[in-house]
């Protein structure tokens, strides 16, 4: 037990020094809000424990280490008075607060050996904060009007988007930014229209062709790209998605028919043992011994297969409906086949294995229609079409 408790304190020792050591190394590297992070951890779970001392200290050097960085970092940048730099403050100014924030919940942190509480100098930077966000804010909104007024480009308006959707994070509904943000998106939009060209000669079924064109069960909207297959006057295109089918081939109706011979020993009823010679043989107490007594039975087994198959050929092409260009084009195929297997016997039903017999439970069913055949291949041709799609986006 002595020996278990060492090794524990052992750990636990090489741990906090290990910890001790990599907070230290922090501080070294200039990676103060690292370092902060390290000791407020220790200190949390025991702000008195008397191995966690080194973190109080740590945490003092790091704290205004840290703080005085900032300050001159934003010193300098507001000398510069480059508006790009706006950002920049404001974050510096939330990092300072924020940092503060973190040591608070802590205080007072005692140095056990002098006998008093470590010190933190904290200011009110709140003023400050609202100043620059503010002064951000104007920057950000004024910067997205103009470019909003020349971008031609999605990426434009996506980036601009990006811009504004930042501004509405640190200052909400500030003037009309929700609505440029509307705009913006609408505007940073693909939209993509969905048709299907039937160029077989099969008609293909009316619901199958609802699901192939329903691309809300795809999944395949994301924010930046919508996929419509009823076209909105209101919108303009930018690309076409066609599904162009080339091919619908079916198969005829075919039963094969496959005999199957078994036989099997069973038990029927028992005789005396007997020796070469015809005399019964008999047990230790002078008993006549019986056995089983066994005979053959046989069944033939008429296993019949139905089959049918449909396989659907096709295109998936991409234009870009700017230049009435086709973009790609990717081959896609898809096969549905229709089996039934059952069977009839004759003989001794006994003599079947359980998979053969089970057979005998399933009769002849008619066969699917070619419409439904079309149809059945449809959730397999909507995974190949969802594949081709989500591995190959448009390059917006």
């Amino acid at each position: 037990m002595k020996k278990v408790l060492f090794l524990l304190f052992t750990t636990i020792t090489i741990l906090s020094c290990s910890g001790v050591k990599k907070t230290q190394e922090a501080i070294s590297y200039g990676n103060y809000d690292e370092a902060i992070q390290n000791a407020v951890k220790q200190l949390r779970s025991n702000k008195t424990k008397k191995s966690n001392q080194p973190y109080v200290f740590m945490l003092e050097e790091s704290f205004v280490k840290a703080a005085s960085r900032d300050i001159d970092k934003i010193s300098f940048l507001e000398k510069d008075e480059n508006p790009a730099n706006l950002e920049s403050i404001y974050n510096l100014y939330m990092a300072l607060n924020n940092r503060q924030e973190i040591i608070k919940p802590l205080l007072p942190l005692p140095i056990l050996s002098k006998g008093k509480n470590a010190v933190f100098k904290f200011n009110d930077y709140s003023n400050n904060i609202i100043n620059s966000k503010n002064k951000l804010s104007n920057y950000l909104y004024t910067n997205a009007k103009r470019n909003l007024a020349t971008a031609t480009h999605k990426m434009d308006f996506r980036s601009i988007y990006n811009d504004l959707k930042y501004l509405d994070d640190i200052n909400p509904n500030y003037k009309d930014t929700r609505v440029l943000l509307e705009e913006t998106h609408f505007k940073g939009t693909d939209f993509v229209i969905v048709t299907l060209l039937n160029k077989t000669d099969k008609i293909i079924p009316q619901r199958l062709e609802d699901d192939l064109l329903n691309f809300d069960t795809y999944k395949l909207n994301d924010f930046w790209t919508v996929y419509h297959n009823n076209e909105q006057s209101q919108i303009k295109y930018n690309y076409e998605l066609q599904l162009d089918f080339r091919e619908i081939n079916i198969s005829p109706e075919q039963i094969s028919e496959k005999e199957i011979q078994k036989e099997k020993q069973v038990k029927d009823g028992w005789k005396y043992l007997q020796d070469d010679k015809g005399n019964a043989v008999k047990d230790s107490l002078g008993n006549n011994i019986k056995v089983d007594k066994f005979k053959t039975i046989r069944c033939t087994l008429y296993e019949n297969i139905q089959l049918k198959s449909a396989q659907v050929v096709g295109q998936v092409k991409y234009f870009d409906l700017r230049s009435n260009q086709l973009i790609q084009a990717f081959p896609i195929a898809s096969e549905f086949v229709f089996e039934h297997h059952y069977a009839t016997y004759s003989g001794d039903r006994n003599a079947l294995e359980a998979d053969y017999s089970r057979l005998l439970n399933y009769k002849f069913i008619p066969f699917p229609s070619n419409e439904q055949m079309i149809y059945d291949s449809g959730e397999d041709l909507k995974n190949k079409i969802k594949s081709i799609i989500t591995q190959n986006k448009f390059s917006y």
